[in-house]
Order: C-alpha cells, then structure tokens, then sequence
C-alpha cells in the first residue's frame, strides 16, 4: 500500500477521513488531521502506519454559497 502526503484515509477502527500531513517511514508513522478542515483549528495526531487503510484522493467539501446583497446607491 502507498500513502503519500494529501491523501485521505481511514484508520482500522475508525470511520473517519483523515488527511496525511506527513510520513516518516523509517520510523513507521505518520500525521494526520480530521478531514474536512474545521473552520478553526483542525487538530493533527500522530499515529502508525500500520493502523492506516488505503490512501484515496480527499473529497472536495463543498463550497457554502456567499449570499450577494446589492445595494441601491441612492438608498
């Protein structure tokens, strides 16, 4: 199996996406953080390649639409 770094994945016993930040691989490990991005601060984790299942391209999140108010200039 081949994950590299902006994949999403899944741990074994967990039905969340992550994506990998980095891999160390002489060491086994890599970081993650919970996929979609939180607006605020998105938590990384470290955790071990062995508990990692197949890497696969993470999902765009869709894109909330802006709402645009115009404006009348003379009010």
């Amino acid at each position: 199996m081949v994950i590299n770094q902006g994949d999403c994945v899944r741990l074994r016993l967990d039905e969340q996406t992550y994506q990998v930040i980095a891999i160390d691989n002489l060491h086994n490990r890599c970081w993650l953080r919970p996929w979609p991005l939180q607006e605020k601060n998105t938590p990384v984790f470290e955790e071990d390649l062995g508990n990692v299942m197949v890497g696969l391209a993470c999902p765009t999140p869709e894109r909330r639409q802006q709402q645009t108010r115009i404006v009348d200039a003379h009010g």
